[in-house]
């Protein structure tokens, strides 16, 4: 997915300490010292571009994060801590699926991190073998995400990742295959999070971002 598309961008960064309570499990422990700091080390990494793709567009560049080793490993480092503070550690994936084509950045290294299996979620048409398909909303249409039909064994906990989530479309797309093929959707850990677009109410399991991200100008006036 696209890494930012705000019409609305902010008049500067929110701090990444003050993420609203939501984005953490009601009956998760808060954020560890250690997890702040990288949260802290790895917002301040990010790079912003006004207008771009096109007017109005404020774009959110992760890129940075996985130029440089060791912002690459705290950013796994600190999604490691999230997993494990919004499900416990006796509740961690058997599997994370990862979306075209940032969610393959991260996804795989952290399946390795918590010891999981990693499934990638793709565009029509480019897995072989069988597969399921579920279609999606975009601006100009439907679009279409599929995955194997032997990538998740019925009962497997699943766990569904992603760059930024916007407007929740495609993330809903890759849960719903995940529960097509009998997995257990444990929920969606993004980087960022467009909160005016309420992508998140579009999903039907928790919904976990690791930094703060754009909000809708007029509420930070």
């Amino acid at each position: 997915m696209a890494q930012s598309t705000s019409s609305h961008p902010p008049r500067e960064r929110p701090d990444a300490t003050e993420a609203p309570q939501k984005r953490l499990s009601p009956s998760s422990p808060e954020a560890t010292p250690e997890l702040t700091e990288l949260r802290l080390r790895l917002h301040r990494s990010l790079r912003q571009f006004p207008d771009f793709p096109s007017p109005g567009i404020l774009f959110e560049d992760i890129l940075p994060l996985f130029a440089d080793a060791l912002l690459h490993k705290s950013l796994i480092r600190a999604l490691e801590l999230q997993v494990t503070a919004s499900f416990g550690p006796d509740r961690t994936p058997d599997l994370i699926v990862g979306l075209e084509a940032r969610g393959f950045l991260f996804g795989p290294s952290l399946a390795l991190k918590l010891g999981a299996g990693f499934v990638p979620v793709r565009k029509q048409g480019k897995l072989p073998g069988a597969t399921e398909t579920a279609a999606f909303e975009k601006e100009y249409g439907k679009d279409f995400f599929q995955i194997q039909s032997d990538a998740i064994k019925p009962g497997q906990r699943v766990l569904v990742v992603d760059d930024i989530i916007a407007t929740g479309g495609s993330a809903a797309a890759a849960g719903s295959l995940v529960r097509k093929l009998g997995g257990t959707l444990l929920g969606y850990i993004f980087i960022l999070e467009l909160d005016f677009l309420k992508g998140r109410d579009k999903l039907d399991a928790p919904v976990y971002t690791l930094l703060s991200s754009q909000e809708e100008a007029s509420t930070k006036a």
